[in-house]
């Protein structure tokens, strides 16, 4: 099996694979898998008929050489068809199992053949589009009432204005996304996985229209200030694939979010607002906005 480098350029040819592409974990997003490709990190792709099989190999911490659950045009692999998969291809274990793929083959079935791990910094956050689109209810009101601050304070007063993100607005973008780095540290020293997520956003800018992504930037005086890009998932679902807004203007992530849900998630019953790492601070921002559901990650290791 011949795996090669994945690009954006690729996007178009292994689209195809995507169309019915069932499971709601971000990790099975075509656009992310591509995006994430930095020094650290490689995104590999084979064709094997009507599959890619996608691996992933890392340049510091080869230990998380892994592969992702097989993308069929028809059906999925069986455990014992990913254990020969492994075997033949020489990886020894999978990443972003799902929860769902488990329960359909019973777990006797699979620890046979693998040791099973769930990966708890990958659990993927899906919420209701008609929730965040509408914020309804006691739960929600601290959002409604920053957002009627931010209105108030800069959309009243013709200070805003919002459009789409095209390759002409990307390096714009990348200078936000630059400035909102500052804030957090984002080097590649000190921040592994926010400089890794840093490359990915711009990777995405510099190609967003290669990659079937949707993107929307906001301005304030002028200035981008906020920008959001998703893609498509499943038939159902959206993956929220970056989000950024600085974090001093008071109301501002609050009032885009809730733009984004409605602008860029047209005709998605779920929103997936992927990961939270295992930081306790993204942790408590997903829940405060109440996910309908959790998709649990598992890591399976050859026996």
């Amino acid at each position: 099996m011949n795996f090669k480098k994945l690009t954006p350029k690729d996007y178009s040819e292994f689209k195809r694979f995507f169309v019915n592409q069932k499971y709601m974990h971000s990790a099975y997003s075509l656009s992310s898998i591509i995006v994430w490709s930095t020094e650290f990190f490689q995104p590999y792709g084979a064709v094997d008929g009507d599959t890619l099989i996608v691996g992933a190999e890392f340049t510091k911490h080869k230990d998380r050489r892994h592969l992702i659950l097989p993308v069929s045009v028809y059906g999925e692999y069986s455990p014992e068809k990913l254990y020969q998969l492994a075997k033949d291809t020489g990886y020894e274990q999978y990443f972003f199992v799902t929860e769902e793929y488990i329960n359909k083959y019973e777990k006797y079935q699979i620890t046979s053949l693998f040791e099973i791990t769930e990966q708890s910094a990958f659990k993927d956050y899906i919420y209701l589009t008609r929730d965040l689109a509408g914020l309804e209810g006691n739960k929600y009101s601290k959002k409604r009432n920053l957002i009627n601050q931010f209105q108030r304070d800069f959309v009243a007063r013709k200070r805003v204005k919002t459009e789409k993100i095209t390759k002409a607005a990307s390096n714009e973008c990348i200078e936000f996304l630059e400035k909102w780095c500052e804030e957090r540290d984002c080097g590649q020293e000190t921040q592994e996985e926010l400089y890794c997520e840093k490359q990915a956003a711009i990777n995405t800018l510099e190609n967003i229209e290669l990659l079937g992504i949707n993107g929307l930037l906001l301005r304030i005086d002028g200035q981008v200030n906020a920008f959001g890009m998703a893609s498509r998932l499943t038939s159902e679902t959206g993956v929220f694939q970056f989000e950024k807004a600085f974090s001093k203007i008071k109301g501002l992530y609050q009032y885009f979010d809730n733009l984004c849900a409605r602008k860029l998630f047209k005709g998605y019953t779920y929103i997936n607002k992927e990961s939270d790492m295992d930081l306790p601070g993204l942790e408590k921002a997903k829940k405060s906005y109440y996910p309908s559901k959790m998709v649990k990650s598992f890591r399976l290791v050859v026996r």
